[in-house]
């Protein structure tokens, strides 16, 4: 990894946003929103576009491919996946079809995050059961990659009736489909990425960046020991930008405490403090500021972790739209340029 090809995309879970009023945005209009947040990053010159899969009231994707295929009608250069697909909860050859469908309609731009997800709405919607939790991601895991082949899959596992030499359609035009594995903080599935020779995807959302170092470290030691070259390492982290640190901050923070709170509600957390908010943008892993000092942040952590991309989740509860888009433009006009500047330094 150099710093000239290092990667910068944009993250979004598609979270239901308020009018002016106060009053939630209907689901329709907010994937809407999410088409035209898309199409602005790719005028804006940046890398990737993420959209994420969820299952409940307060997130309006529930089918990314969907959202990434009419994004990919109009844009010409970005490159378009999911963050993060739960492949547990899902088939892998539709998981499969529906990719490679968006890759021919975007002229090869698509990619695919693998996941087993940290929310769990979507298993007993589909009819899986929690306590298969693992193996349903291993198993699916393995299919997934054979599909990758391009060709003909004979396989065989314990979810699924076997597969005889299988062809799965439509096929990668250009006979690759990007696919990355997300992780959220397990060293077993850091070597599963290695072993399956894909690049490897941190959901760094809480602490110090740093503290992801062992799970680089890990990565590297397992293409090591396979004796195969490194694939490449993401990030993906939540973060807001705004024309002053003050007004970042004071503008995402009832929308992320908002959010932080009702997930935690679920999970049995605290409430989350405005100290531990900022403590998160100066030590942790919240990148909201200024393009100044968002830029000054991020920097060391690409070059120290030597990662080969980074995406910057931007949706964050009710944050309308318009102080999203803005985030946006500043991300792409000031941030990037002046990360890839101090990397190039």
């Amino acid at each position: 990894m150099t710093t000239n090809n290092v990667e910068f995309g944009l993250d979004t879970f598609g979270d239901v946003t308020f009018d002016d009023k106060g009053t939630p945005l209907p689901h329709a209009q907010v994937l809407r929103n999410v088409v035209e947040e898309g199409v602005l990053a790719d005028q804006l010159g940046i890398d990737f576009f993420g959209i994420g899969e969820h299952h409940r009231e307060d997130f309006a994707v529930s089918s990314p491919e969907t959202i990434l295929a009419a994004i990919a009608s109009r844009t010409s250069k970005i490159h378009l996946g999911s963050a993060v697909t739960v492949l547990s909860s899902d088939d892998p050859i539709r998981v499969f079809q529906r990719f490679s469908s968006v890759n021919a309609i975007s002229n090869g731009r698509a990619e695919v995050i693998l996941g087993r997800g940290s929310f769990t709405e979507s298993f007993p919607l589909f009819g899986f059961e929690l306590s298969q939790y693992e193996k349903l991601f291993e198993e699916k895991l393995d299919l997934f990659a054979a599909l990758l082949s391009n060709e003909p899959v004979t396989w065989q596992g314990s979810i699924r009736p076997p597969l005889k030499n299988q062809k799965v359609f439509p096929t990668i035009e250009s006979g690759h489909l990007k696919t990355w594995i997300g992780v959220g903080g397990s060293p077993e599935s850091v070597v599963r990425a290695a072993h399956y020779d894909l690049p490897l995807m941190l959901a760094i959302i809480g602490g110090s960046p740093y503290r992801f170092q062992p799970y680089v470290d890990l990565y590297h030691r397992a293409f090591e020991q396979l004796g195969k070259p490194v694939r490449p390492i993401g990030i993906h982290s939540p973060g807001y930008i705004a024309e002053t640190d003050e007004q970042a901050r004071e503008e995402l923070w009832p929308c992320f405490k908002a959010m932080r709170d009702r997930i935690g509600r679920e999970r049995g957390w605290p409430p989350m403090t405005r100290a531990e908010f900022d403590n998160e943008i100066e030590k942790g892993s919240l990148y909201v500021g200024s393009p100044e000092t968002v830029a000054a942040k991020l920097a060391p952590v690409v070059k120290t972790l030597g990662i080969s991309r980074f995406q910057l989740k931007y949706s964050a509860g009710a944050l309308g739209h318009e102080k999203m888009m803005r985030c946006i433009e500043l991300y792409g006009q000031k941030v990037i340029p002046a990360v890839r500047a101090a990397l190039a330094a």
